[in-house]
C-alpha cells in the first residue's frame, strides 16, 4: 500500500489549495478513502472521507461547508479541494483507505498546508 501527497503550500487566509493523493498497492475503487491532518503535539484527526465510488461524503464540522473531497476512480486519486482557509486548518495532510474497521498501517508523506497571512 502506498500513498503519495501532493498539492500543499502556503495560503493566505480565505484562500483555496486542492490537495491530491494518488494510492497505490490495493483496489482502489473497492474502498473508501479519508483525509486526516495533524499537527505537530497533537493527534491526526479525521478530515473528510468518502465511499467507495464517491456516492456518500461525510466531512468534520470545523471543515464542513469549506472542503470538499472527490475521487476518481481511473486515477486511484482521491482530492480534496479546500476553500476559505483559516489558519487554524495548518497542518500536515494525509490520505488513507478505509478497510471497513481501520486504516492501512502505511502512511504517505502527507502534504503541508500553511494558511498565514
Amino acid at each position: 500500500v502506498q500513498f503519495v501527497e501532493s498539492g500543499g503550500g502556503l495560503v493566505q487566509p480565505g484562500g483555496s489549495l486542492r490537495l491530491s493523493c494518488a494510492a497505490s498497492g490495493f483496489t482502489f475503487s473497492r474502498y473508501s478513502m479519508r483525509w486526516y491532518r495533524q499537527v505537530p503535539g497533537k493527534e491526526r484527526e479525521l478530515v473528510a472521507g468518502i465511499s467507495s465510488v464517491g456516492g456518500s461524503t461525510n466531512y468534520a464540522d470545523a471543515v464542513k461547508g469549506r472542503f470538499t473531497i472527490s475521487r476518481d476512480n481511473s486515477k486511484n486519486t482521491v482530492y480534496l479541494q479546500m476553500n476559505s482557509l483559516k489558519p487554524e486548518d495548518t497542518a500536515v495532510y494525509y490520505c488513507n483507505v478505509w478497510w471497513g474497521s481501520s486504516t492501512a498501517d502505511y502512511w504517505g508523506q502527507g502534504t503541508q498546508v500553511t494558511v498565514s497571512s
